[in-house]
């Protein structure tokens, strides 16, 4: 019954990205627009997690289903899914360097990992210590949620968001300077007005059609998107690692090995990435070779899987996993990329629903990889709890944890040849700074430069 209010509840989370996303593109406080979104949803986020592991128990079983499914549908498809894309929104917004971005996410994941594998290694015990059952997962929900409020505050207070001015880098032309839109006054109270006014239109006159047709025809967004789908799809897959230990390597055991064989180079992938990308400049190649590397780590895990040498898929599966690690850190720098991408396209920011594919992208790739799993897991004849199963479902194992995640990452490694985003920002901005220049030179490019130039220096 859990995992199918579960599942329903997955609707109306896959809904709600895009809906926050257009929220946060729309929001304007001296917060900025992403900061407060982060800053109270996680105040949500708290109690919500706090609540799911506090059911009465005087309620009757309808009522304590009814009771989860409510908060853990406001917890997924609502605090969370605002924060999250909030969260991840920060990467456009407070900063334009690209180094920087790639530094964030890199520190992001670094965290992320490290803390999954933290809560994995003790929250078992924690439960135990607090007097077991539903005491002690309470007692740990309201532990996690107390650490979680205090990392996600420090984190809002600790930076601030560029204002709109600074964030509309696009290269002056004349139909800019027709508007007025990029002049520069000396009257401080009406550029600041000016600034406001600009900044609401922007959000404002864009419908939810005319924002679904900019993020819609951003093809650099359609790829990230899939790429996130299809890391899910490659992790979902792993997560049947359990079946494949105890049915084909005969030791249930080894799952703790090969999770930190995945996670252990990860991180430490993650922490050489700035310094990989600063060296070689694009973050297009340092993601493209790594993945290379990834799925050359990937087929020789399906070699050793075939040989039955558990120390030579461990060692393939650290190979895979430093390959991959480029990607995860720069993910959220080639989304602000990708942003950027529209804007100078299109003169219209829409960051916050851009970095909805970090959440969607999770969510329809988890759903769609999980599922695949049990239906493929189904179909091949599995018998539950049986100490021997059909060669069928042997077959099918090898399978799903040897092919899928190497043919996942191939086809991602054919995506990111194609995320050339960088390169297409460059050309933009250089056509934006020839088309200024050269309607500046003419006549009355000329004249219209020199009007601006009397009105914003009357001396």
């Amino acid at each position: 019954m859990i995992g199918t209010l579960m599942m329903v509840a997955r609707i109306f989370d896959g809904v709600s990205d895009i809906f926050f996303g257009a929220i946060i593109d729309k929001t304007r406080t001296r917060m900025g627009r992403a900061r407060p979104w982060m800053l109270w949803a996680f105040f949500g986020c708290a109690a919500l997690i706090i609540a799911i592991f506090a059911i009465p128990t005087t309620l009757r079983d309808n009522a304590k289903y009814a009771w989860f499914f409510i908060t853990y549908t406001l917890l997924n498809a609502g605090f969370f899914t605002a924060n999250n894309i909030a969260y991840s929104t920060l990467t456009a917004l407070i900063t334009k360097n690209s180094a920087e971005r790639v530094q964030m996410g890199s520190i992001r994941f670094i965290f992320a990992f490290s803390t999954s594998l933290l809560i994995q290694t003790v929250t078992v015990e924690g439960v135990e210590l607090f007097g077991g059952g539903e005491q002690g997962w309470r007692a740990i929900a309201i532990i996690y949620a107390v650490i979680g409020l205090a990392a996600n505050t420090l984190s809002v207070m600790s930076v601030r968001e560029l204002p709109d001015d600074e964030l509309e880098d696009r290269p002056e032309t004349e139909a800019d300077r027709e508007t007025g839109s990029r002049d520069g006054g000396s009257d401080e109270d009406r550029d600041e007005a000016r600034d406001k006014a600009e900044g609401a239109d922007d959000a404002d006159k864009l419908s939810a059609r005319e924002s679904a047709r900019l993020l819609l025809g951003n093809r650099y967004y359609l790829i990230i998107l899939v790429v996130f789908v299809l890391t899910q799809v490659f992790t979902a897959t792993l997560n049947m690692g359990i079946y494949f230990m105890t049915y084909i390597l005969k030791d249930a055991n080894l799952l703790g090995p090969f999770a930190w064989a995945i996670n252990v180079p990860l991180i430490a992938g993650l922490v050489l990435t700035p310094a990989i990308v600063s060296r070689f400049g694009r973050m297009q190649s340092v993601t493209t070779t790594g993945y290379a590397i990834a799925v050359a780590g990937r087929l020789g895990v399906v070699v050793a899987g075939y040989l039955g040498s558990v120390p030579l898929m461990l060692a393939f599966t650290a190979l895979a996993s430093i390959g991959m690690s480029p990607l995860q850190g720069t993910l959220n720098a080639l989304i602000a990329e990708a942003s950027e991408y529209t804007y100078l396209r299109s003169g219209k920011r829409i960051d916050g629903i851009m970095f909805s594919c970090t959440s969607l992208g999770v969510k329809v790739g988890g759903g769609v990889g999980t599922a695949m799993a049990g239906w493929l897991l189904a179909s091949s004849g599995y018998v539950a709890n049986a100490d021997v199963q059909p060669a069928s479902t042997i077959s099918m194992l090898y399978f799903m944890y040897l092919w899928i995640p190497a043919i996942a990452n191939g086809v991602i490694l054919l995506l990111l040849w194609r995320l050339d985003v960088e390169k297409a920002n460059e050309r933009l901005r250089a056509e934006l700074a020839a088309e200024g220049g050269s309607e500046a030179d003419s006549p009355a490019g000329g004249a219209a430069g020199g009007a601006a130039d009397g009105a914003a220096d009357p001396d």
